[in-house]
């Protein structure tokens, strides 16, 4: 191994004793390859183990908390117990490959196509308009979200009873959680709606009942993550500002980490704080002080990039697209061949790669979304 990525080798032990391999995670990026009843199928079983053997740490595709959450064609189930086989399939092939399995938990709110959800009854914080939809979803009602906030538990219990590390909610990327925090799409006057405050109300929920449903079933260290988004682009949207007062209040929660969402890992902030030349980043690890780690993520393909990154003070590194193009990146790594990482995809050799037949068709079929596409 090249000296200069030793650190990335590093073990790292989480505050609640569970301990990486090393400092590279496997980010959660959607498939579309379970079946219609949201079962993990043996190509993304296979898919997840050519990617888990080099990494410490694998956190899975989203997985929908109720019915009317399932965010995408080909998303797989967490709502109800008669989903565990199917999740404890996917954590042992995850585990069998050394690395440690989270289960990241979401509703997709808005986002969620009418046809997938139970009568087409899309839902969210407000009346609100989602990408590509013909008419609003509906508001929740005070009853509805607390049955959201419990369904999130409920599926917490079923990782571990089907075997998992941990869960990651997921509070990014507009979907619920995210619908709920942007002034944009919550529009409530009760409890969770109004003030930044209390648009934080559904999120703090969510994390304080996942953490109780840990304290009362895991019988070992589990860990619970949080994943985020750091702003919106829009002028009426969040600001970093707003998310690093959110990020304050995480950090406090005695989460076992943190997760920003970002395509650029080194990427600036477009308004919300006083020195923007500063990178997201800086700002998030400043925010949280050491007080839980960051996971980092965002265009990283070679090992310079990962170098790079890793010198910011980042503890922990997620690879995204990167496991898609070469699987095989962190063992290339370690045995000091990284310049034989691949940093584009190859078209050609999908059966080599294993990606499934639904995602491989939303590469080549997405332009500028992958390098070489």
């Amino acid at each position: 191994m090249n000296k200069k990525y030793e650190e990335l080798f590093t073990p790292y032990r989480f505050k609640n004793g569970i301990e990486l391999k090393n400092r590279i995670i496997m980010a959660p990026m959607t498939n579309f390859s379970s079946d219609d009843e949201g079962n993990v199928t043996e190509a993304e079983v296979d898919y997840y183990a050519r990617r888990s053997k080099g990494v410490s740490m694998v956190v899975t595709a989203c997985t929908y908390v109720t019915p009317n959450g399932k965010g995408f064609p080909g998303e797989f189930g967490g709502d109800t117990d008669d989903m565990i086989p199917s999740l404890e399939r996917l954590a042992g092939a995850i585990k069998d490959q050394g690395a440690k399995a989270v289960l990241q938990i979401f509703h997709g709110g808005v986002q969620c196509p009418p046809d997938l959800v139970p009568d087409g009854d899309v839902v969210s914080a407000s009346d609100v308009m989602g990408d590509n939809q013909e008419k609003k979803a509906r508001a929740l009602t005070e009853a509805e979200v607390e049955e959201i906030i419990e369904a999130f538990g409920e599926t917490t219990r079923r990782a571990i009873e089907a075997g998992y590390d941990g869960v990651e909610i997921h509070g990014a990327n507009g979907y619920l959680i995210h619908q709920f925090f942007s002034p944009m799409t919550n529009q409530r006057e009760d409890r969770f709606g109004g003030s930044l405050e209390k648009r934080m109300t559904f999120p703090m929920a969510i994390v304080d009942k996942v953490k109780s449903v840990v304290d009362e079933h895991a019988k070992h260290p589990f860990i619970v993550g949080y994943r985020f988004s750091p702003e919106e682009p829009e002028e009426n949207g969040f600001s970093m500002g707003d998310t690093l007062t959110l990020v304050d209040a995480l950090a406090d929660k005695d989460l076992d980490y943190l997760h920003v969402s970002l395509f650029d890992f080194f990427s600036k902030p477009r308004r919300g704080v006083e020195d923007v030349e500063k990178t997201r980043m800086d700002h998030l690890l400043e925010t949280i002080a050491d007080r839980t780690p960051l996971i980092g993520v965002g265009s990283i393909y070679s090992a310079e990039d990962a170098r790079k990154a890793f010198e910011t003070g980042v503890p922990l590194l997620a690879l995204g697209r990167g496991l898609i193009i070469d699987p095989d990146w962190v063992q290339k790594l370690a045995d000091g061949r990284e310049d034989e990482i691949v940093t584009e995809i190859d078209k050609e050799k999908q059966k080599e790669l294993v990606v499934p037949d639904p995602l491989w068709n939303a590469i080549i079929n997405t332009p500028g979304w992958f390098p070489g596409v």
